[in-house]
């Protein structure tokens, strides 16, 4: 004979000493708890546009709900044909929890009708939002209109990694933490060099995240007047520095063209060796493809660059965000995952394997990395150093305008089309994108 288990309201009527668990007392740190949800045996159907398998979310986020809450059947639709998002939501799939990075929140969820503000279930599962790095909740309350359409979960930001090998080949000093784009410009030339028949160039960035995680906080489309804001001075600066004056000096030019008229990137920093330095995602080195071939290098990092128009500002955030859906059926249950995966257990751990923490914990954040294989490595440069910009605002328009800001930039790097005409098309493009989206 089966004995059920004993419900918990009626144990906290049965045994005074439970009474304090069952009005949810003691969770300072936001652990699982508080809430029947995770007695009910219910399944959890996740979904992102971003994920394509189960192995990278089971890897990240799967297993480790699996086993806080046992009586959970968790499942990951994978983004492909057949299980696109329109697709699911045209077979009536009730998908619980829709997670994102901020870049594709508004697209993702927004644009299909799936939000819903989680405040209430917020406070009714006691969560701390002071808790929280506050530039994160401040975006999705933008995002949300005053409301909270998700909480953060992980966080990404820029770092600025260099090859040491290759300055002590030219007897330059490395990069160091509170440079600024002209210092760094200036550094990248002196080690943008020919040796042995090889071009070296200094500086690459990767283009989508410079312009995404800028520090003037610059979004790509204008919220209120829903036009492009390329001609801002902030973007001027940033395409710049990023593009235009590290390709000023005798080869860099060169190396473009060997690469068939593509700008250096992760493949000539990580592979071939003969990048100086590269500005880039913070989680190269915790990634295990590119933290394997990292670990056959001579690198370290430095704290990202300063505009002298931004002293002390780095990078933006940019958080993956998970959102309990309009759809879901069982939403105290998806709350308390959510509630799981930013608790200082959790958190700790994504810490120590140097994924950036979403709660401002010291404690938390001073085990950066420490249990990764490069934990001697500068890598609290990467959030120490430099306040962080807040998010910038974010448009259902912005995937369109960012692929048309990107569209000249080996035209401006090799001097092939001035700036101004660059943006000019560029604002005319996007504007015309956007209109027609209306339609």
């Amino acid at each position: 004979m089966l004995i059920k288990r004993i419900p918990k309201w009626l144990s906290c009527l049965l045994v005074p000493a439970l009474l304090a668990a069952c009005a949810g007392g003691g969770n300072r740190d936001g652990a699982a708890g508080g809430d029947n949800a995770s007695n009910e045996p219910v399944e959890l159907i996740f979904y992102s546009n971003a994920e394509t398998g189960d192995v990278n979310f089971n890897a990240k986020y799967g297993d480790y709900i699996r086993k806080k809450f046992p009586n959970y059947t968790i499942t990951s639709i994978p983004n492909k044909k057949g299980s696109s998002l329109p697709e699911l939501l045209a077979q009536g799939t009730a998908i619980d929890i829709y997670y994102e990075s901020v870049g594709q929140f508004v697209e993702g969820l927004i644009n299909s009708n799936l939000q819903y503000d989680m405040t209430d279930l917020i406070k009714k599962h006691k969560v701390d939002l002071n808790r929280f790095e506050q530039t994160a909740i401040d975006a999705m309350r933008t995002i949300s209109d005053g409301k909270l359409y998700g909480l953060p979960v992980s966080n990404i930001t820029m770092a600025l990694y260099y090859n040491k090998d290759i300055f002590d080949k030219f007897g330059v000093p490395y990069p160091k933490d509170g440079m600024t784009w002209d210092e760094l410009v200036e550094l990248s030339h002196r080690v943008t060099r020919v040796d042995s028949g090889k071009q070296y160039v200094g500086l690459g960035v990767s283009p989508a995240h410079i312009l995404r995680l800028n520090p003037f906080s610059l979004p790509f489309v204008d919220p209120k007047t829903e036009k492009a804001t390329i001609n801002d001075n902030g973007w001027k600066l940033i395409f710049e520095y990023g593009f235009i004056k590290p390709a000023e000096v005798s080869g860099y030019r060169d190396k473009i063209r060997a690469l068939g008229n593509k700008l250096p990137a992760a493949n000539n920093f990580i592979k071939e060796k003969d990048l100086a330095m590269y500005y880039a995602l913070s989680n190269i080195f915790s990634n295990s493809d590119t933290g394997d071939e990292l670990a056959a290098m001579n690198w370290d990092m430095a704290a990202v660059p300063m505009f002298k128009e931004k002293p002390g500002v780095g990078a933006q955030l940019y958080p993956v965000y998970f959102s309990v859906t309009s759809l879901s059926k069982h939403k105290d249950a998806a709350m308390e995952v959510i509630k799981y995966l930013t608790s200082d257990e959790y958190q700790m751990m994504n810490s120590k394997l140097g994924i950036i923490s979403v709660l401002k914990s010291k404690e938390i954040n001073d085990a950066f990395g420490q249990e990764t294989r490069f934990k001697d490595k500068n890598l609290k440069s990467i959030f120490f150093y430099n306040k962080f910009a807040p998010i910038s605002p974010k448009t259902p328009y912005d995937a369109k305008a960012e692929s048309i800001y990107r569209q000249d930039l080996t035209d401006l790097a090799m001097g092939a089309i001035d700036i101004n005409t660059a943006f000019r098309k560029a604002e005319e493009a996007t504007n015309k994108a956007i209109e027609e989206a209306k339609k």
